[in-house]
């Protein structure tokens, strides 16, 4: 919206510098980050008087949450959906279509969240929407956003998949890039809903990723960055970097108020919504596999699930004491501040290596 400044430029020289990404995405960190800051109390205090007792905790979770995170209201990603989505009509050029993907992706993940969390606390369980139910939404969803990318980026990009550390190598997967393109987005989506489980956890690396992801949609939306890093140029994907930065200072304005102890947690509307955030914007980037790196630590996290699950199933032993795997090291008696900086720690060394790849070809 404000881009559009950038055209008085020459009746008022200093509006030029709405034209700059850099710019802009900058100043969509700031503006999210204070939205966070001035509409969050409200927003809690709101939450607090809705929801009574605060999110139902799982009684198949670690004991001690029953003390420490009993009567903490839930659905904070509320006000991250509110900051993102005033950051980003605000900075973004709104006449760009993948702007408009992504924030179809994370508002309606939000949504699908928002009723989980709402079924979750008016009927006092740890269970909300049906999963099968709410599996379909989400792949529905991500379908259509696949289709639409499709649409836009047309030619040698449509259906195609983009291989790290290989120059230029983009794979055709026909018919089969649809499916793909839902399972990152659905994937991300659920595996960042599983590693949100102490304060602070999840949202730290939702911004980390989202600031590795400003740096890949700047350079691979730029002609001259994309051909030196001998990379792929996606039209338009430059103005991601603004919703990415938006993202950005939502998840620190967040984190003021969840930081350990919590005053909020972002619940399923805000794990699902920033899950499928990302994993829109690597597929419009067509750095899916790079989400995989950068994202490790809420793969691992899945994993963990997984291979409990299946082993479970198999040979009725546990791989781990619990799952997701920051429970795990709970129960063996780790401090939950301990968890959660060394999994911060974990999530920067991944990001650092997916950056690299962008180098590394």
């Amino acid at each position: 919206m404000l881009s559009n400044l950038a055209q008085f430029a020459d009746q008022l020289p200093i509006l030029n510098v709405f034209r700059y990404l850099t710019f802009r995405a900058g100043a969509a960190v700031v503006t999210a980050m204070v939205v966070c800051f001035i509409f969050g109390p409200a927003i809690i205090h709101w939450l607090k008087t809705k929801q009574g007792k605060g999110q139902p905790i799982r009684q198949d979770g670690p004991q001690s949450h029953l003390i420490t995170k009993q009567g903490t209201p839930t659905m904070g990603g509320v006000m991250m959906l509110l900051s993102i989505g005033i950051a980003t009509l605000l900075w973004a050029d709104l006449s760009n279509r993948y702007v408009w993907v992504v924030l179809l992706v994370t508002l309606s993940y939000g949504f699908i969240g928002f009723l989980d969390d709402f079924l979750k606390v008016t009927r006092r369980s740890s269970g909300g929407l049906a999963g099968r139910l709410k599996m379909a939404a989400e792949i529905v969803i991500a379908a259509i956003a696949a289709i639409w990318v499709n649409n836009i980026s047309g030619g040698s990009l449509a259906n195609t998949l983009a291989v790290p550390f290989f120059k230029d190598l983009l794979i055709n997967l026909g018919i089969l890039y649809v499916p793909f393109a839902v399972f990152i987005m659905v994937g991300a989506s659920n595996a960042v809903n599983l590693t949100d489980g102490l304060d602070g956890l999840a949202i730290v690396p939702v911004i980390i990723a989202a600031g590795v992801f400003v740096i890949i949609s700047y350079l691979i939306g730029n002609t001259v960055f994309a051909n030196y890093l001998q990379v792929h140029y996606v039209a338009g994907a430059g103005e991601l970097a603004i919703f990415c930065g938006a993202i950005v200072g939502a998840g620190l304005g967040f984190l003021w108020f969840n930081a350990p102890p919590a005053m909020v947690f972002m619940g399923d509307t805000g794990s699902l919504a920033m899950g499928g955030a990302l994993g829109s914007v690597a597929v419009v980037t067509k750095h899916e596999i790079v989400l995989g790196l950068v994202g490790g630590l809420f793969v691992l996290e899945t994993i963990s699930v997984i291979v409990q699950v299946v082993s479970f199933k198999l040979t009725g032993k546990r791989v781990f004491r619990m799952a997701p795997l920051h429970h795990h090291y709970e129960d063996k008696g780790w401090a939950e501040s301990t968890i959660v900086i060394r999994f911060w720690i974990i999530a920067m060394i991944l990001a650092i290596a997916g950056l690299a790849t962008l180098k590394l070809r």
